[in-house]
């Protein structure tokens, strides 16, 4: 049952009625068995000054593009009413007529513009009403008996509409049907959706959650003797194997959705998405089609439904099959396009945004995390719905045009043009190492604010939690994860690259950067000194890109691997024989794996800094006092010597490295491999040649 989480001490805070509609609106949004992301609207009638200081009757309504759960006062639209009047008598009008009319009736330009589903505020005579989507009420509306469902439940309280596209044609049946039912409390819409309202906020908001849990307690009565999607076909693997052959698959899905442009994957395997999965029902319902109309948008019509056999079959039969039944997906769907395009549409990407296979789950495509989160979270909502539906009778769903039109309608299409354009590594992943320190933090942030989801890997988990902190705060949840990696542990390598494909589905770009410095003269580097470089900067360095390689591989989608050296990889540098030595490896060793991975589209380059103490744990370290002494000069004086040696006369910062880091993934460097880039403001020693 859902909760009233009404909180009167809270409302009694509230200064201005449309305060009060914010307030009551998140509370809706917050529960996503009430309303859907970014679906449902919700209105408030108030009288309001004009700008020459009259009265007038004023309808704030939900804007387009924004969510219920977070939406503030600037998300909603004031219109006129007095406006909006006279299209109480008209008979029809198109959305583009609509929209165009509605965008008159606004009292400040600035607004964003209505909801679709404007009108079927503006017409209803009360002062607050809502507009939901709740997993019990759907059930209903997508049952095949569902208006015989609602009289049994409901009596005569009820308004049932039938399956319209929302517009002004559903809003005027709307309007009809309640002025025709002097009794009606509640408005159900057929494959869509719940309307109610009240006179004050309060009572419009209670009314949603007693509705719901009217429906809900009614579907469970009626769910006590039957077993849930016919009982179970398959069982899950254990938690821990079910994370094992996920990381195997994931990146390899990764590369089967591909189209122009990469996806970001997440999984979900709580335990109603595994009953379902598992089920002897699962393959046959999920093909009916979408729950409604807000799922679809974000599910397409139907997900891709896997028949692996967890018991019998191996990761390897899964892989085949997901190669050949997600190429069958995407033909189906462009066919599916072909069959029912208007002039002008564009096809979208035609690969699944939702994944289900047996034993392990689900998995969801988007071209950003949080995408890929919300068709999770709306296929999560369409199980319950399916399950509501099958306890009352059979699940039915919009037919092949229906779902098209929704798919296609140029009025969701704006929504997403409210969308940001996308930046240079959006829809990728990158992994960097040493991610706590200066020029790996500073790599990590680079890359998120070009749309990138990074690993923040180091051996300092602190530090790298710290620094995924800061990004997640900035960008959003879930932009950076941290990892604790010690990069000469292969064991803890292979663990974080498994980790990576858990929580995005793989690896685009992988930065190596981890490291070390010591200082010594060659009679006195010990052996443990020598190995130590030998260990961070030369396995550790091999040990990082040969897991991407195996992973980058495995997608099958190129990838782009950065290997940070330095001035002491071409020069060899006074009292530092181990670290020089090692650092003319790492160059040597990236055009190796330049070498073979060319063929896979994997490029693989170098940039050599020098100098970089702002941030560095080196820096901070016994190396700045040895380099100083190397040089004669007191440690103070060290970043001044480094800056005058330079031709440009200039100090390296963290920043400028990470910059040299996003051209040589970016586009702009697609056709360049095996190279070195200097930023050592020009150090004549270090000329490359």
């Amino acid at each position: 049952m859902v909760k009233n989480l009404w909180n009167a001490e809270e409302s009694s805070k509230l200064n201005t009625k449309l305060d009060e509609l914010v307030y009551r609106s998140n509370l809706i949004g917050s529960d996503r068995a009430v309303c859907n992301f970014g679906g449902g609207n919700t209105s408030i009638k108030t009288t309001e000054k004009d700008f020459r200081g009259r009265d007038v009757e004023v309808m704030w309504v939900k804007g387009s593009g924004s969510d219920l759960a977070t939406m503030g006062s600037h998300n909603f639209t004031g219109l006129k009413l007095d406006d909006i009047a006279p299209l109480k008598e008209r008979e029809d009008m198109s959305d583009e007529d609509m929209v165009a009319y509605l965008s008159h009736c606004m009292i400040n330009s600035s607004h964003p513009r209505s909801s679709i589903e404007t009108l079927l505020h503006a017409f209803l005579p009360y002062k607050h009403v809502d507009h939901t989507h709740p997993d019990a009420i759907i059930s209903i509306a997508c049952a095949d008996n569902g208006k015989e469902i609602a009289k049994e439940i409901f009596g005569d309280r009820f308004v049932w509409v039938p399956y319209i596209r929302p517009g002004f044609k559903l809003s005027k049946m709307i309007a009809d049907g309640v002025a025709a039912n002097p009794k009606a409390d509640l408005v159900l819409m057929e494959k869509h959706g719940l309307v109610v309202w009240g006179e004050t906020a309060k009572e419009s908001y209670d009314k949603t959650i007693d509705v719901i849990n009217e429906a809900e307690a009614y579907i469970n009565k009626a769910g006590e003797s039957k077993e849930a999607f016919g009982g179970e076909k398959y069982q899950s693997l254990e938690e821990s194997e079910r994370r094992e052959v996920l990381s195997d698959v994931m990146p390899f899905i990764r590369g089967q959705v591909f189209e122009e442009k990469a996806m970001i994957l997440t999984y979900d395997d709580n335990e109603e998405v595994l009953t379902f999965v598992n089920s002897n029902n699962a393959e046959k319902l999920s093909q009916v089609g979408a729950a409604c109309p807000d799922h679809l948008v974000h599910t397409k019509r139907v997900p891709l439904f896997v028949d692996w056999n967890p018991q019998s079959e191996s990761a390897e039969d899964l892989k085949e099959k997901l190669k050949s039944s997600i190429a069958a997906y995407k033909k189906e769907y462009q066919e599916y396009f072909e069959r029912n395009k208007n002039e002008g549409d564009v096809m979208f990407e035609p690969s699944p945004r939702v994944i289900l296979i047996p034993g392990l789950g689900m998995v969801n495509t988007g071209k950003d995390l949080k995408m890929a989160n919300v068709s999770g979270a709306l296929y999560n909502r369409a199980v319950q719905v399916m399950k509501g539906a099958t306890y009352l009778g059979e699940f039915v769903s919009l037919n092949e045009n229906e779902s098209y039109e929704i798919e296609y309608w140029p009025l969701e299409l704006y929504k997403l043009s409210l969308a940001p354009a996308e930046a240079e590594f959006s829809r990728k992943v990158a992994l960097v190492t040493g991610g706590a320190g200066g020029i790996g933090s500073e790599t990590c942030k680079k890359f998120v604010e070009e749309g990138a989801h990074v690993l923040v890997t180091d051996l300092n988990l602190e530090g790298a939690e710290k620094v995924a902190a800061e990004i997640n705060e900035t960008f959003g949840p879930g932009r950076a994860t941290a990892i604790q990696m010690d990069v000469t542990s292969e064991g803890q390598i292979q663990e974080a690259y498994k980790k990576a494909a858990l929580a995005y589905g793989g690896v685009d770009t992988i930065v190596n950067n981890a490291g070390l410095a010591t200082s010594n003269p060659i009679e006195e580097t010990s052996l443990k000194e020598w190995q130590l470089n030998m260990d961070v900067l030369g396995t550790g360095y091999f040990l990082v890109a040969k897991e991407a390689l195996i992973q980058m591989k495995k997608q099958n989608t190129g990838g782009s691997m950065i290997f940070i050296g330095s001035k002491n990889s071409i020069y060899a540098g006074k009292n530092a024989a181990a670290y020089s030595s090692v650092k003319a490896m790492e160059t040597h060793l990236a055009r190796c794996f330049a070498a073979e991975g060319g063929e896979h589209g994997i490029r693989v380059n170098s940039v050599l800094p020098d100098a970089v103490l702002q941030g560095s744990a080196i820096w901070s370290s016994a190396w700045k006092e040895e380099r100083a002494a190397a040089y004669g000069i007191h440690p103070d004086e060290l970043e001044e010597h480094y800056r005058k040696r330079t031709i440009l006369r200039v100090h390296i910062l963290p920043r400028d490295i990470a910059e040299s880091i996003a051209f040589l993934a970016s586009s702009k460097s697609e056709k360049t491999t095996g190279c070195m880039i200097t930023v050592d403001g020009g150090v004549p020693a270090a000329f490359t040649r």
